[in-house]
């Protein structure tokens, strides 16, 4: 005979937070959680959420999504574009439960599935047959008049970035409390490997494979000869310093949050204490990643010889 506690032992939760102004999103929600249920597995939602989703009644909703709204979870489901997925990495990250993503959106590079394999994942989930990996992240602290302004953290990466389109921003960069190089520019990337495939390539960084440990500092369209990417050491300690002569700027993180920079504002960058764990269900190596997402030409490729 099984008693109330083993039943609640046994007791699987998933948590799933989707993009639910896309009509796909919330299709794509509806077919997760009826193969979830149906497979004995409880799901939880945001009932902001709930309010715009076809659920059934026996869908558990929570007000708002703070850490405690995961406790009990195993698993963090999201369905949406890359904002979303930020999103749910911001709400994943302190209680220290995977997220699983699944790309709604166009290149996803922290999605773990398309929209087609929905069924997969579902089943993945319910069989338990996925790996979790933690990604590093930074942590952003802001400086002004020495004292500390604004703290912060980000996944993919923290840009200082110019408010008056017709001015540059004057910047120092720093690095373990040496300056490198000061020039006028639209902005600074500071990046992860993970955020490497985001604003900072688009600002023309390298790409970094995640399991490289390391820090980026990526100039925006920067007025000067040497203002070329940087990768640091993991342990090291990124700063960029506003000139307190130049126009005030603005600290995006993730490009999700922000907070306005004084002239003279210091905003230093280095390896996050907390990680974000991702649940990962394939064995595909980063390489057919980034082959897959950005559909690079390899034809003709005939490998190493046998």
């Amino acid at each position: 005979m099984t008693t109330n506690t083993e039943r609640s032992a046994e007791r699987r939760t998933v948590f799933l937070l989707a993009h639910t102004g896309r009509p796909a999103a919330v299709r794509s929600a509806e077919l997760v959680v009826q193969g979830l249920l149906r497979d004995g597995l409880h799901v939880r939602v945001l009932a902001a959420e709930a309010a715009d989703l076809p659920l059934p009644s026996a869908v558990e909703t929570v007000p708002e999504a703070t850490s405690g709204a995961l406790n009990g979870c195993e698993l963090l489901i999201v369905l949406g574009g890359d904002g979303t997925l930020l999103r749910g990495a911001a709400f994943a990250r302190t209680s220290g439960v995977p997220m699983l993503g699944v790309n709604l959106g166009r290149v996803g590079f922290l999605a773990e599935a398309e929209r087609d394999d929905l069924d997969k994942v579902v089943d993945r989930v319910v069989t338990r047959a996925y790996e979790v990996e933690e990604r590093m992240t930074i942590d952003v602290l802001v400086h002004s008049n020495g004292d500390v302004l604004h703290r912060d953290w980000a996944l993919n990466e923290a840009a200082v970035q110019k408010v008056s389109p017709e001015r540059m921003l004057e910047v120092v960069l720093e690095i373990d409390g040496r300056p490198v190089t000061g020039f006028g520019c639209d902005g600074i990337v500071c990046a992860t490997p993970t955020g490497s495939t985001a604003y900072a390539f688009s600002a023309g960084g390298p790409v970094v494979w995640p399991e490289v440990e390391a820090l980026l500092m990526v100039p925006i369209s920067a007025h000067a000869l040497f203002a070329k990417p940087l990768v640091t050491s993991p342990k090291s300690v990124l700063a960029v310093e506003v000139q307190p002569h130049t126009p005030d700027g603005v600290l995006w993180c993730d490009g999700r949050r922000t907070v306005e920079l004084p002239a003279g504002a210091r905003v230093e960058v280095r390896r996050g204490a907390v990680p974000v764990r991702l649940a990962r269900l394939h064995q595909a190596s980063f390489t057919d990643r980034l082959v897959a997402k950005f559909a690079l030409p390899v034809a003709g490729w005939r490998g190493a010889p046998h």
